[in-house]
């Protein structure tokens, strides 16, 4: 019977080609803008380290008091989402987590050792020696350096996999030098292509998206005794001193810090652990202190652009217009054909037959705006750039899920603009229409 009711369709979108191709047409935009703002969000609101974000953990610490809440309203009763550096240094003394690491935002300039090749400037971060570990970080060649590296300042350094390509030609470079900043360093490890999106290990300086993997990974302790400046967001309650070293002493936040805490009774006893070092630190105010796991820390930093989930909104209120008007044609179309309905039901149709025939046009109507609509979703996944940031909109992807959710939703919007003119169509009175006719 299915080949029947398509046949039937056919022949039905056969004789109105014209108002056939504006319903595959309106479906087909509709669908397209949908699938094309849902592209953009599905990448910018992922999980990026799904396996292990429920233990990934971000402390915030109250540094500043009472009074610096009521200079800046905008603060509110949350400490600052980063920590001043003798604090930062003080937790990772403690070491209190499974593994930590406290970092911050480098941009050192590197010089080849083939004079051909040009200086260049590398982004990156310095760290400690278990922020590989604790972030399943991928590598090439080698791997990260130790804690010993750590105490020690070992000039030594991860490079990503860009870097070593354009400086080693992306051969195995462990135990080559690289000079960073005038300064040789060892490198002792290189990434695989390792860019997560977001950059969730220190959203406060990338702003969550950033397009361009980084280049290279410092020892923190080496990084602040070679005199790297901050590259990040710096925000102080009081003016510091001049220069680098006394950002180190002043109380200004802009060392992002991740521990891991591998199960719930952890992070409970860290947290209170946390509210004992701010009350031994500074005892003139009651201990603010925060800790959120990755996810949450994620939406108290609202990395989701809100351009992207407005964008979604209003493109599902461009489908449901859509929707609207087909649902609009195919209910004059169908009820067009009243007296071919009242003769199948005088001849024993019974209405599932008439809802099956009416619901498998709507269900060809729908196939076609989706074909139609993928290539639509293409034009429009390739030009997301022009509306949106170039970072985020180079994250979304026309890949087959999206492609296969395209079709999907086409067909099933089809069929919710066919239902209710499906049902107005069954209801025809066979003795009306034999008597009018």
């Amino acid at each position: 019977m299915l080949a029947y009711y398509l046949d039937l369709a056919l022949r039905s979108l056969k004789r109105s080609p014209g108002l056939t191709a504006l319903m595959v047409l309106t479906i087909a935009f509709g669908v397209a803008a949908s699938m094309t703002a849902w592209s953009v969000l599905r990448a910018v609101s992922g999980d990026p380290i799904p396996w292990k974000s429920a233990q990934l953990y971000v402390p915030q610490i109250d540094m500043w008091g009472p009074s610096a809440q009521a200079n800046n309203p905008d603060l509110g009763t949350e400490p600052p989402d980063a920590l001043d550096y003798n604090d930062a240094l003080a937790l990772m003394h403690d070491h209190r987590a499974t593994l930590q690491s406290a970092m911050y935002q480098i941009g050192p300039s590197v010089v080849p050792a083939d004079r051909a090749r040009h200086p260049l400037t590398a982004g990156g971060h310095a760290v400690f020696s278990e922020f590989f570990q604790m972030l399943d970080v991928p590598f090439q060649y080698g791997g990260g350096w130790s804690a010993a590296d750590d105490e020690q300042r070992a000039p030594v350094v991860v490079i990503g996999s860009k870097l070593n390509e354009k400086v080693f030609d992306g051969g195995n470079s462990v135990g080559k030098m690289l000079n960073v900043d005038g300064h040789d360093y060892r490198v002792v490890g290189v990434l695989k292509d390792w860019n997560p999106q977001p950059r969730f290990y220190d959203v406060v300086d990338a702003h969550g998206f950033v397009s361009d993997a980084e280049d290279l990974f410092l020892p923190f302790n080496t990084a602040i005794a070679g005199g790297l400046p901050n590259q990040g967001n710096t925000n102080c309650n009081d003016t510091p001193e001049a220069g680098f070293t006394g950002l180190q002493r002043s109380s200004c936040v802009w060392i992002a810090y991740m521990a891991q805490l591998d199960d719930a009774a952890s992070a409970s006893g860290y947290l209170n652990y946390l509210k004992g070092f701010a009350r031994a630190r500074y005892p003139n105010w009651a201990p603010n202190v925060r800790l959120r796991n990755l996810p949450d820390w994620l939406d108290r930093e609202h990395v989701v652009p809100s351009d992207t989930k407005v964008s979604l909104l209003i493109a599902l209120g461009l489908l449901l217009v859509c929707l609207v008007n087909t649902a609009g044609l195919l209910l004059a179309k169908f009820l067009r054909r009243s007296p071919e309905i009242g003769v199948r039901r005088a001849l024993g149709a019974p209405r599932a037959a008439i809802y099956a025939q009416f619901l498998t046009e709507g269900a060809v109507i729908g196939l076609a705006g989706g074909v139609l609509g993928l290539g639509l979703t293409g034009v429009g996944v390739a030009s997301v750039g022009l509306v949106l940031p170039r970072d985020i909109a180079s994250l979304a992807r026309l890949d087959v899920p999206l492609l296969a959710t395209t079709l999907v939703v086409a067909v099933l919007a089809s069929l919710s603009a066919a239902l209710y003119p499906t049902i107005r169509a069954s209801r025809v009175q066979p003795a009306w229409q034999l008597k009018s006719n």
